[in-house]
Parts: structure tokens; sequence; C-alpha cells
């Protein structure tokens, strides 16, 4: 079954609305900031025409505005990062501002003030009030990339950090279908600030990161290649009317002007894990799980302070087993046609049961069957060992099933600055997870436990162009597929593949404000 989800922002409509509705750039975009301020010297007086200049720290892009006839200038489409902030006018001495620090859909306010003087001077700020969200009654809280490499992630993945934002509860208690064979395994249900769990907006780079079939999320990269993501809520904006719970914003890292790279390896083996002390046994310590995951990264310039690289991989190779399960086969006796124990009492619940007839009473004994009676073919494989005796009475055996889970994540982007009113981006995200259904050729129970092979790939491309001080084009186009099979495996270990959801989403965004 195939499932298509197409979704589209036409372009031509977006043009009719610059064409007849020119707007203030109010630069909300998702997974960039902004800057705004108003220019004033030293009598409070406005500043008209007054170069401002946003310098990007590690990369050295420019990004600049002038400020209007009443000294107020907008800087919006800046990547997240670090800023150092200049303020220029003839007459005045230059106003510097260091370590200007944006978060994703910051929009802060700055209120720069110039001193007569030359503009070979400069006026530096190094102690200042924290940014302030002045137009949005949102609140947005932000994990960065530090904290998300730092803290400790069982299975890394990068979504368990929203519990620690926006008032998050887990969903999966709650009665829904928004997860399991439908969704892609690492998907979560999470009901932020009292909303749905179906209710939260998922966005990677700006783009779409909804898993349309089950309103969940898709897959989020690993957190060696994650910028910083947040959790905004309250009083969201229009544009999130689809999910009104909550937006988790997520960005990836991108190259700067230098090469930056790096390695992990993170192991778990039952030998490391620590003895219980006193009264367990010796060995029981061993938990049967084993995981492995490794990876790294690599980011920097193509050509400086224009063309920008990053990309990164993950590696998750996980194996366990449970011992606890249990299953019903046949006794030797029950294959010499003596059925007495297994209908007996201490095997039925509700007590002694008896075969019917004509195997009610043969020979003179009760619940007997001929074994000339049975099918060879099933007397093939206890004989041939393709499936083992019980030694209880009651046919009950217990073995032990191995569980695979493989995951590879891969991650490549790229920026490019035209200029500094015009940069664009491309970034493919691909994640792939296995789960091969066990087999044994002396235990066809375990052939009763299904694979499962899943595949997700999202493709975002995003163009930002400040037209002139007060328009600003903003444009993502996205592309999510995600596939998932599941089946088991033949004798011959050929697996049967049964596709149950291949969705592929569009989405094109363009907005002029």
């Amino acid at each position: 079954m195939r499932i298509y989800c197409i979704r589209f922002v036409s372009v031509v409509f977006c043009l009719l609305l610059l064409t007849l509705f020119p707007l203030t750039a109010f630069g909300q975009q998702l997974a960039v900031a902004q800057l705004s301020g108003h220019a004033m010297d030293s009598t409070g007086a406005e500043l008209p025409d007054a170069t401002v200049r946003m310098i990007e720290i590690e990369r050295g892009v420019v990004h600049t505005a002038q400020t209007n006839s009443d000294g107020i200038f907008t800087l919006p489409g800046l990547p997240v990062g670090h800023y150092r902030l200049e303020v220029s006018k003839t007459g005045f001495k230059t106003f510097v501002q260091n370590d200007v620090v944006l978060q994703v859909n910051d929009h802060v306010t700055i209120n720069p003030t110039l001193q007569p003087g030359q503009v070979s001077e400069t006026i530096e700020v190094t102690t200042h009030s924290a940014l302030v969200q002045t137009e949005s009654p949102a609140v947005s809280n932000v994990v960065d990339s530090q904290r998300m490499v730092d803290l400790p992630l069982n299975g890394r993945f990068a979504t368990q950090l929203i519990y620690t934002l926006g008032a998050s509860v887990s969903g999966a208690t709650l009665t829904n279908d928004s997860t399991g064979s439908k969704s892609f395994f690492s998907s979560v249900t999470i009901a932020v600030a009292g909303g749905q769990t179906n209710g939260t907006n998922y966005l990677l780079d700006g783009g779409d990161n909804n898993d349309s079939f089950g309103s969940v999320n898709l897959p989020f990269p690993f957190p060696d290649a994650l910028q910083e993501f947040s959790v905004e809520t309250n009083s969201l904006p229009a544009r999130n009317g689809l999910h009104p719970g909550g937006v988790v914003n997520a960005v990836t890292k991108s190259g700067t002007n230098s090469f930056h790279g790096s390695l992990f390896d993170f192991y778990r083996d039952g030998v490391m894990n620590a003895k219980p002390r006193g009264f367990s046994p010796a060995g029981s310590f061993q938990d049967g799980l084993r995981r492995n995951q490794f990876g790294g990264t690599l980011g920097g310039r193509i050509i400086r302070d224009k063309l920008f690289f990053f990309s990164g991989y993950q590696g998750t190779r996980l194996k366990s087993v449970a011992n606890n399960n249990v299953a019903r086969t046949v006794t030797q006796a029950v294959l010499n046609g003596d059925f007495s124990a297994m209908v007996g009492a201490g095997c039925v619940s509700t007590g002694a049961k008896t075969l019917k007839a004509p195997f009610a009473t043969v020979g003179g004994k009760p619940n007997q069957v001929n074994p000339a009676l049975f099918d060879p073919a099933a007397l093939k494989l206890f004989s041939g060992n393709y499936v083992s005796f019980s030694t209880d009475p009651c046919g009950t055996i217990n073995y032990s099933l191995p569980t695979i889970n493989n995951e590879d994540q891969v991650i490549g982007r790229v920026d490019y600055i035209a200029s500094s009113t015009h940069n664009f981006f491309g970034r493919y995200f691909f994640d792939q997870y296995t789960s091969p259904p066990p087999f044994s050729p002396t235990n066809l129970i375990l052939t009763q436990t299904p694979g499962n092979w899943e595949r997700a790939q999202s493709f975002v491309l995003g163009d930002n162009f400040t037209l002139s001080p007060r328009l600003l084009n903003s444009a993502h186009f996205t592309f999510n597929r995600r596939r998932d099979n599941r089946g088991v495996t033949l004798a011959t270990s050929i697996p049967v593949l049964w596709e149950l959801t291949c969705l592929r989403q569009f989405l094109i965004s363009c907005c002029f404000r």
C-alpha cells in the first residue's frame, strides 16, 4: 500500500501577496533569527543612515543594514550563532558589541547609543543586559549543542531533551495509536504544556518534520549534528495552527571558516555492569544487552566566507537477548500418542479434559492417539531437530529470543553566502533502521517474530533574500519520504517483505514579508 501526501503553498499566490500586500519584514522565519534596534546619539536623538553590521564570528560573514529616517534598523534572516554588532556613522564613534548570541527563532532588540567623535574610534560594550524578545508572547526554551552532547541520553535520541522543556510529558501511557508499526521506530508522542500528543509541531531547519500519517515526529539527527533546538509554547502564532500544542524547532550545524571534526564511540556490554551485592547469584548482572554507537562529524569551508559544508554519520549496533519467552510444544509422550498429561488437571486451568471420540479411550487407556495418524511433515519437524522437545509434562518450553537493532544516520549540509543580503542552503538527512527477524534451523519457533526494515529521508532547500530594509523573502522546499517493510523469515532464510507504509511528503513554503 502506497500513500502519497502532497501539500503545496503556491509560489504564484505568494507573488500576488507580494504585489498586493507588501508588509514590514517581521522576520518570522523558523530556522533563523532576527535583530532589530533603534540607533540614537548621546542626547537621545535618532540617527538616520547609520551603517549596521552583524559579523558572524565563526564564518566571517557580514550582514549589513541602514537605519531609516527614524534611526530604526532590522536584520532578518540571521543564522543562529555568535555575532559582533558594529554601528557606525560619520561624526560618531563606532559602536561595538561583542558576543551577541542569537538562538533559533530569536527576535531580539539592541538599541545602540553612539557618542560624538571619529569613526575610527570605538565604544565597545562588554557588559549588557540579557536580550529580550519583544515581538512574540510565546515562551521558548533552547537547548544548545553542548548540552545535547554532554547530557546522558539513552540511545542518543535528542527528542528525550524535550521532556526538560515546556512542561512536556510523555504520551506513551495515553490511549493512542500514533506510534507503533505505522511510524518510524524512534518517533515519540509528547504532550507539550497540556496540549495533545498529536498537537506538537516538529521542524528541522525550518522545514516540516512531521509524519503526517500519525502526526508524530520524523527522525531527528544525532546530537553531534544538531546546533540547537527550542520548544515553544503559549500563544503560538497563526503559522502553527496545524499543530497548536507546541513547536519543537531544531537546526542542524553548518560549516565555518575553520575546519572542525569529531569522533565518538559509546559502547555498552553486560560484562561492564556492576554486580548486584549479596542477594544476587553470580553472573546475574549480565543483562544480555550489547550496544555500540559510533561515528563522527566534519565541517569547514569550501570557499572562505562564501561556501561551507558540514557532514556527519552515526552508526548504532544493538544486540539483546530476552530469555523469558514461553511457548507450547510437544513432549515425547505426545509423540508416542499419549495425551493424558497434556490434558490433565495440572496442565489445564479449568480442570482435566478428555479428548473426543474416537480418542477418548484407546486400548483401555484414556486420551490416546495412534501415532500412525500423525502428519509425517509435522513429525519431520521434531525428528529433524527443527523444533525442540519439551521435558515439561504440559509441553511448556522456555526459549531465548535474540534481537538485532541496527541504525545508520547520514547528514550533509551546504551553505552558500551569495551576498550580505542573500544566502541559501541545502541539507539532506538519511536514516535507515534494520531489525531482521530471528532465525535458527534448530528452533523454528523464532520465525513467528517479524522483522522490520525502515528508511526515512529528508531534504530541505532554504533561500533567504533581503530585497530591501522593509521586505524579506524566505522560501523553503521540503521533501520527506518514509518506508516501512515488515515480514517474517522462511526456513530458507529468505525474508518475505510486506510493505505497509510508503509515505512521501512535499511541502513548499514561500513567504514574503
